[in-house]
């Protein structure tokens, strides 16, 4: 009983979800995307609503069925509304600026460093220490987010670094001082 895999996909207007042999195409105002189908599964819709069930209950088949579920339903919320990090740089003389499809950091190193937008991502710089990255593809959104924040990593000691808008860094105390 899989209880992602059984939810129902609201699919809505303007949205076409059409299913082949190996892929589910979702079609939506902000651009197309594909999901992976695999044999075993079916895709039903109808009217405005759409629903996967499996042929069996075989162990490979199950664990797939919330998977393509799950895809299937970020690749609609992404056709209509899209997704979106933010992130922040914290830090002294730490700023970010957009040079074309550039994205120059200033992260205290004794050069810049220089990141060059993708094609189906867009980065924004909202201001000098905060960035907006978006996209219809969630994998890819979150992929390029990961990709920014490894160029300087939050450190627990000051918490400089490129962070998360929510996230929290766990703050370490540092050296106790000289004792007498």
């Amino acid at each position: 009983m899989s209880r992602i895999g059984n939810k129902i996909i609201d699919v809505p207007a303007g949205v076409t979800i059409t299913a082949a042999a190996d892929s589910v195409t979702v079609k939506g105002p902000k651009g197309s995307l594909t999901a992976p189908m695999f044999p075993g599964l079916t895709l039903e819709v109808t009217g405005n609503t759409a629903k996967l069930s499996r042929a069996n209950d075989e162990k490979e088949l199950r664990a797939k069925h919330g998977l393509v579920r799950s895809l299937i339903q970020n690749s609609v919320v992404g056709a209509t509304t899209g997704y979106s990090k933010v992130l922040l740089l914290q830090g002294v003389g730490y700023r970010a600026q957009k040079k074309g499809k550039d994205v120059v950091f200033s992260l205290g190193f004794s050069h810049d460093v220089i990141f060059k937008e993708p094609a189906d991502v867009t980065v924004e710089v909202l201001e000098n220490t905060k960035l907006k990255v978006s996209g219809i593809d969630k994998q890819r959104v979150g992929q390029v987010a990961a990709q920014i924040r490894g160029f300087k990593e939050p450190e627990p000691y000051k918490g400089k670094g490129i962070r998360y808008e929510n996230e929290h860094v766990r703050r370490k105390a540092g050296k106790a001082g000289a004792k007498k």
